[in-house]
């Protein structure tokens, strides 16, 4: 595939945003990957630097590698130095199994449903 190409796709990657008592859901549809780390960065960290109580809504995602790992860890990472929190909401099997493969599950809280993760 040329770089051409590439520029033609359509995004693999798209995100909507919505606040739940003061909680920012980013909820996310596509694949995770290198192409797309740079979009889910700016879907968990807010430019602003409002919001550091996040949960990324997974239900839409179909595949993750190493990349949406990173850059989970990262957010997580700055959210709590911001006091905040990430949390991992409805991942699919497919999501889920590279997240408790990589030990992500032990770090972030990962939580079966929307729901759950908001504490509803």
């Amino acid at each position: 595939m040329t770089s051409t190409e590439e520029t033609d796709r359509p995004e693999r990657l798209s995100v909507t945003h919505h606040t739940v008592d003061g909680v920012r859901v980013a909820t996310l549809f596509g694949e995770i990957d290198h192409t797309t780390k740079d979009a889910l960065r700016d879907a968990l960290l807010p430019a602003d630097g409002t919001a550091p109580r996040v949960v990324a809504d997974l239900s839409g995602v179909s595949f993750m590698d190493s990349s949406g790992i990173n850059v989970f860890i990262f957010a997580h990472q700055h959210l709590s130095d911001l006091q905040g929190w990430l949390r991992i909401a409805a991942p699919q099997e497919a999501v889920l199994r590279v997240l408790t493969l990589i030990g992500v599950d032990t770090v972030i809280d990962c939580h079966p449903t929307l729901e759950d993760a908001l504490g509803v």
